[in-house]
C-alpha cells in the first residue's frame, strides 16, 4: 500500500493555504491539530471534526482527517467522558486531524466560497465581503432570475434554499460567502450586491433583508461548506498517491 509523509502533506497545506496570513476568529487552530505516527495511507475528508465522523475515518481506514471546523474553539480541557473517549479514538487508531476554517473559505482554487461558485457556473469573480481584514468571498456580475437561481443553487447542494426575497426578482449581482455569515447583511449590502448567497442566518434578518433590498440564500450552513475539504483531499491524493474518501454526515443547519 502506497504510504505518504505526513509531514509532507502538512508542509504542502500551508503552503497553498497561508493560515500564518489570516486573522481567525478566537479559539480557531488552522494546521495539523492531533498527528500520529508519521504516515499517511489513506485520506478522509469531513466538514466537522466531531466524535461521529472521527468514527467514520476509523472505520475507512484512514490516517489522516482533514476538515473545516476542527476540534478547537476555546479551552478544551479537561479531557474527560466524549472528550476523553475522542482523545482515545484518534491515538488507538493513529489518526491525525489536519484543520482548515478562514484559510479554506477564502482560497481561490480550493475554497468553500470559489468552489460553490464554480459549482454555480459564476464567472469572473470579484473579491467580495471584506471580514477580519480581508474578502472571504467572491461576487459576480450575471443576469438571472432569482426563482432560477434558487433551483440552480438547490441542484448543487442537494437541498432548497430558504429563500429571502427583499430584493430584485431578477439577480444581477450575487455575493458568495459559505456557512454561518447571514449576521452580516449590512456588509453584502455594502459592497454593492442585490442578492446574497450564504449558509445561514438568524429570524429577523427576514425583515433586514426587505430593508436592505436584498435577495438572500441560505443553502446550510453544511452544504454550503463540503466543498472545500473534498478539493483539499483531492488535490492532496494527486500529489501524493494516496486515496481519499469523502466523509458525509450532515447536520441539516
Amino acid at each position: 500500500m502506497s504510504q505518504a509523509s505526513l509531514s509532507a502533506i502538512v508542509q504542502h497545506c500551508q503552503k497553498r493555504l497561508r493560515p500564518a496570513t489570516f486573522n481567525d476568529y478566537e479559539g480557531a487552530v488552522n494546521g495539523l491539530q492531533v498527528e500520529n505516527s508519521g504516515a499517511v495511507a489513506k485520506i478522509a475528508a469531513a466538514v466537522d471534526a466531531s466524535f461521529a465522523t472521527i468514527q467514520l475515518a476509523v472505520a475507512a481506514g484512514a490516517s489522516l482527517l482533514i476538515v473545516h471546523h476542527g476540534l478547537f474553539w476555546g479551552p478544551s480541557v479537561p479531557w474527560t467522558g466524549r472528550r476523553h473517549a475522542l482523545l482515545k479514538l484518534l491515538l488507538d487508531h493513529d489518526l491525525a486531524v489536519y484543520s482548515s476554517h478562514l484559510p479554506l473559505d477564502a482560497h481561490p482554487q480550493l475554497g468553500n466560497n470559489a468552489r460553490l461558485c464554480a459549482a454555480l457556473r459564476f464567472r469572473k469573480l470579484q473579491p467580495f465581503f471584506l471580514e477580519k481584514g480581508r474578502p472571504l468571498g467572491w461576487q459576480t456580475r450575471t443576469s438571472i432570475p432569482r426563482d432560477a437561481l434558487a433551483e440552480r443553487l438547490e441542484s448543487v447542494l442537494g437541498r432548497a434554499p430558504v429563500v429571502l426575497p427583499g430584493g430584485p426578482p431578477r439577480c444581477r449581482r450575487i455575493g458568495v460567502v459559505t456557512g454561518g455569515a447571514g449576521s452580516h447583511l449590512a456588509t453584502a449590502t455594502a459592497e454593492g450586491v442585490d442578492t446574497f448567497i450564504t449558509g445561514e442566518g438568524p429570524h429577523h434578518t427576514y425583515a433586514l433583508a426587505e430593508d436592505l433590498g436584498l435577495n438572500v440564500f441560505y443553502g446550510g450552513h453544511y452544504a454550503t461548506e463540503t466543498f472545500g475539504v473534498k478539493a483539499l483531499a483531492a488535490e492532496l491524493s494527486r500529489k501524493f498517491r494516496v486515496p481519499w474518501v469523502f466523509l458525509d454526515h450532515p447536520t441539516g443547519l
